[in-house]
């Protein structure tokens, strides 16, 4: 932050001063890449060496390291999603999925991966060629630059930001600009419908998404991943959902509203194929359209994640001081739980139409978030720090609430009438 106090200083009008910007630091005083290098790598060196090597480009090519073991691996998760994808619809439709290449077909989605890397890369002739081949690029980018500040366990949090959640929803918000440019520069009408839908459905839920967020920051009080981390570190009832109800009622809205962002049914309507053929990437082929897909699957695991960060204990166990559920399995775990579930609901409910979808963003998400926020300030006035009491209210309230909305809905089900025999 000196360093751009700094730089605004040669404008003549900028005037900054050290209160301009209270307590504002991007990242905390230590850098453990630099740490790595000082502790581990330099003591290894030779005296000679070790004297004049620059810790400046030690850390750099450590975070390159870091980077390129990112971008080794996190492409595996689309080869585990697609193939559980696969099976799940199969079980749901009493079938048995890919069963043909490799044992059990566990090497299917492994085989589609060559075959679109020998596809023919076709570009169309008259969109805008520049744009058509960096759209796939900035999708795939930011997809994953989102897993730099997820705490994925005690030890593996690549960059401890002050402001990480912000990190995360501004470069997530970013996804949005190569789905337009991906429609755009296609230079057909079918892309262009999905990527105008896209944008529509995008930038308006996550405006719900960013409010349940901020219930999250107003109980925390920072906007920390790893301070979120340490607050609910003492087992699964200081797990933020259910901190209080209103937090509860956050934890679906954002689920859900992360769903929209990610396409996945029953908001696919970027990609709705019964009336826009395969949305804003229809004329890609080849690696390119596996690129969308990547990204695809990797922002669901990256959501479920966020999901499991902000509101059901990261890392942490369910009891305290017992490693149930805990560490860097029981994170996997808890993610992929709520992938299984995306994937439940994609399998089992129907698309939305367009003013179904606003009408759910807008007139219920986003005064509900508005009321959350209200509820959780209230109840930080009534319960100033968490107590057993805070808690067992709000376990009460959450259940009492879930028994209250199973009735009304059991009771709108059972008055639904029977279907007439024509």
């Amino acid at each position: 932050m000196s360093d751009f106090r700094t730089m605004l200083a040669g404008f003549p009008y900028f005037n900054i001063s050290e209160n301009f910007f209270p307590n504002l630091r991007l990242q905390d005083g230590h850098n453990w890449a630099e740490e790595f290098i000082q502790n581990v790598v330099i003591p290894r060196l030779p005296e000679a060496v070790a004297s004049h090597f620059p810790v400046e480009i030690g850390t750099v090519l450590v975070m390159f390291a870091c980077a390129g073991v990112f971008v080794g691996v996190v492409p595996l998760l689309p080869l585990v999603l697609v193939l559980a994808e696969r099976k799940v619809s199969a079980r749901f439709q009493n079938r048995t999925g890919p069963m043909r290449v490799g044992p059990w077909g566990i090497l299917q989605t492994l085989a589609d991966g060559v075959k679109l890397i020998f596809k023919e890369d076709f570009i169309p002739p008259q969109g805008d060629k520049l744009l058509f081949l960096l759209a796939p690029y900035i999708i795939f980018a930011c997809s994953f630059a989102v897993f730099a500040a997820i705490p994925f366990s005690e030890g593996i949090l690549v960059s401890d930001f002050n402001i990480g959640i912000f990190y995360i929803m501004a470069i997530s918000s970013v996804i949005v600009m190569g789905v337009i440019m991906a429609g755009w520069s296609s230079n057909s009408k079918w892309s262009l419908l999905g990527s105008l839908r896209s944008a529509a459905q995008i930038v308006s839920y996550e405006i719900p998404l960013g409010l349940s967020i901020l219930t999250v920051v107003m109980l925390v009080e920072s906007l920390s991943m790893q301070e979120i981390v340490a607050s609910q570190s003492n087992g699964v009832f200081s797990w933020l959902i259910f901190r209080t109800p209103f937090a509860f009622i956050a934890f679906f809205i954002f689920f859900i509203s992360s769903i929209a962002e990610v396409n996945r049914t029953p908001f696919d309507l970027p990609e709705a194929e019964s009336e826009i053929v395969a949305g804003f990437h229809t004329e890609y082929s080849g690696m390119r359209f596996a690129l969308f897909f990547i990204a695809e699957y990797a922002n669901m695991f990256a959501v479920s994640a966020i999901a499991v960060t902000l509101f059901l204990g990261v890392w942490e166990g369910v009891l305290p001081g017992y490693d149930i559920l805990g560490g860097f399995p029981g994170f996997v775990i808890k993610s992929m739980g709520l992938v299984f579930l995306m994937m439940w609901l994609r399998w089992t409910l129907p698309r939305l139409r367009v003013d179904q979808l606003m009408n759910l963003c807008w007139k219920y998400f986003i005064p509900i978030a508005f009321f959350n926020i209200l509820g959780t300030g209230i109840w930080g006035l009534i319960f100033p720090e968490d107590t057993v009491i805070s808690t067992s209210i709000s376990c009460a309230i959450i259940y009492i609430g879930l028994i209250a909305a199973y009735k009304v809905a059991g009771r709108g089900i059972a008055q639904r009438p029977a279907p007439q025999p024509s």
